[in-house]
């Protein structure tokens, strides 16, 4: 036998690794994995469950600022529609309350119109005979007192009168046998209901 045959040596041996015996070491993700269990096995689920109401509740701000927002746009629509039709509205009463005057400057012109045909008729029927200018004057007058009654006035402040300082004005006080009397009438005054439109201008008495 050939001694190069019998020769053995480490060589000669099988060098292929035993996989089978090796056992590799975890991987990151599998530690990771591990962790979360443990994590699990700990008690973290509540942590996770508080996470979790917490973003619901977020959620549920947002969504309620959503709608916030919008019924905020949609009242600042109401809003200036309302202002537009209140413009309007402001136009129309403007323009209805100086026709209305208007009409009652017509008017009234129109009732007096007569007494100023009468008050001329009344000159020229004086400058022919001045015995005729005072009844013709006085005619004037009393139509002109219609005129202003057909107005809704009301005259106040005539001789006889107890003196009322809602609707008299005193400009002199004389002696006289009763208190508080008109005696004299400088100007006449009138009202409208409760609602005075002249003061009447008198004297009036004063017992001594």
């Amino acid at each position: 036998m050939n001694d190069d045959q019998n020769k053995t040596g480490p060589q000669d041996a099988d060098t292929t690794p035993d996989t089978e015996n090796i056992k590799f070491d975890a991987s990151p993700e599998t530690e990771t994995d591990n962790m979360q269990e443990d994590a699990e096995t700990a008690g973290f689920p509540e942590m996770d469950e508080n996470m979790l109401g917490q973003v619901q509740e977020m959620m549920d701000k947002l969504q309620r600022a959503e709608d916030l927002e919008k019924e905020n746009a949609d009242l600042k629509l109401k809003l200036g529609r309302l202002a537009s039709d209140f413009e309007g509205y402001r136009t129309r009463t403007q323009q209805d309350v100086a026709a209305a005057q208007g009409q009652g400057v017509s008017k009234a012109a129109e009732a007096l119109m007569p007494v100023y045909d009468d008050l001329d008729r009344a000159l020229s029927m004086g400058g022919e005979d001045p015995a005729k200018l005072i009844p013709g004057i006085q005619a004037v007058q009393s139509k002109v007192l219609s005129v202003f009654a057909g107005l809704g006035l009301e005259a106040t402040g005539r001789e006889g009168e107890v003196f009322d300082p809602q609707w008299h004005e005193a400009i002199q006080v004389v002696p006289g046998d009763e208190d508080d009397l008109i005696v004299t009438v400088y100007q006449l005054g009138f009202r409208m209901g409760d609602r005075l439109v002249r003061p009447a201008r008198v004297v009036v008495s004063r017992k001594g």
